[in-house]
């Protein structure tokens, strides 16, 4: 199955996701936290999946990578890498995979490294895994790769621990040791959160320069609206676990079609806008994941709605060069 991946290398669409729902067993019953998505990420893409918090973008992160928490599965879809099935992989070919030619970027630095090991070690680590090589080259190798994320003095670093690291830091080990392999995919969840906003600037140009020197293709997950419509070139908006707009960052941000995507880019609005008239916030609440669904998902909070809004569940369709799933945009096109 891995030389099947290795041989479609030349495909444009490195990544398919196709109809994938993903259900979680909670207290409060079934939770359809994915419900039927599909997309594809060509080689060099830079792709980025926004939306609130709890519309199933970190779900749909760690199913590709086959990382979900037990109690959630895939219900129905398939995750097609190179013209592999990643659902119907052995675990053993999935950690082949994981850090080799799919890296992930975490959201939490601190919950992603080993308090008790050096950076350097858990960078030569991952490097050793895939590499095969010994400890002396990936710690060397890990050296460098430091260098590459511009952590300063990275000989002398890499022997220090995690907690001797700032916060911007550590999150710079973290994109170390998902690209150390020069993966062909990167997929960053949230991986600016928490940072401020000047080390989330050096975040997002570390990922842009992956990007162009290795040619690594970049899922860029974020509730940062503003800084997907700086670093992508194309843009996914997620609403109760569906994709209800996809297309061009350009087309998006300029005439947006969905009203949740309205909405969203209203509520992070240019500096000078947010200090004369304020945040515009999105009034009400997602839907309950655990309801049957009726009617489009964002019908209770949307001011554009129709009648057969609040009847029957609109598909994502084409509508010119992107896709979207509102029954009153269709009417107005």
């Amino acid at each position: 199955m891995l030389n099947q991946i290795r041989h479609s290398a030349d495909h444009d669409a490195i990544l398919s996701v196709e109809n994938l729902s993903i259900d979680i067993e909670s207290k409060y019953g079934v939770l359809h936290v994915v419900r039927g998505v599909s997309f594809h990420v060509n080689a060099g893409d830079r792709i980025g999946v926004v939306g609130e918090s709890g519309c199933g973008k970190s779900t749909l992160a760690l199913a590709i990578m086959r990382l979900l928490a037990p109690g959630a599965a895939p219900v129905s879809g398939s995750i097609q890498f190179l013209g592999a099935d990643l659902l119907a992989l052995s675990e053993t070919e999935m950690r082949r995979l994981r850090g080799n030619e799919i890296g992930m970027v975490f959201q939490d630095p601190a919950a992603s490294l080993n308090p008790m090991m050096t950076a350097g070690r858990q960078v030569g680590e991952t490097i050793e895994a895939h590499e095969g090589v010994s400890r002396k080259i990936s710690a060397s190798a890990a050296v460098d790769m430091m260098r590459s994320v511009r952590i300063p003095d990275p000989a002398v670093r890499a022997g220090q621990y995690p907690h001797q690291f700032s916060g911007g830091m550590r999150q710079r080990i973290v994109i170390a040791m998902g690209t150390a392999n020069r993966p062909k995919l990167i997929i960053a969840d949230e991986p600016t959160t928490a940072l401020d906003v000047t080390v989330q600037a050096q975040v997002i140009e570390l990922l842009e320069k992956m990007n162009t020197d290795t040619g690594s293709s970049i899922v860029f997950i974020s509730h940062n609206i503003a800084l997907v419509s700086e670093f992508c070139s194309r843009v996914i908006v997620m609403y109760a676990g569906r994709i209800v707009e996809e297309g061009s960052t350009s087309d998006i941000f300029s005439r947006p079609y969905h009203p949740y995507t309205s909405a969203l880019i209203k509520s992070v609005p240019p500096l000078d806008e947010r200090l004369a008239a304020g945040l515009v916030p999105i009034e009400g609440r997602p839907p309950n994941l655990a309801s049957k669904e009726v009617g489009c998902a964002f019908a209770a909070r949307c001011s554009s709605k129709i009648e057969k809004c609040t009847q029957s569940s609109p598909p994502l369709v084409a509508m010119g060069p992107r896709k979207v799933a509102c029954w009153a945009a269709a009417v107005q096109s």
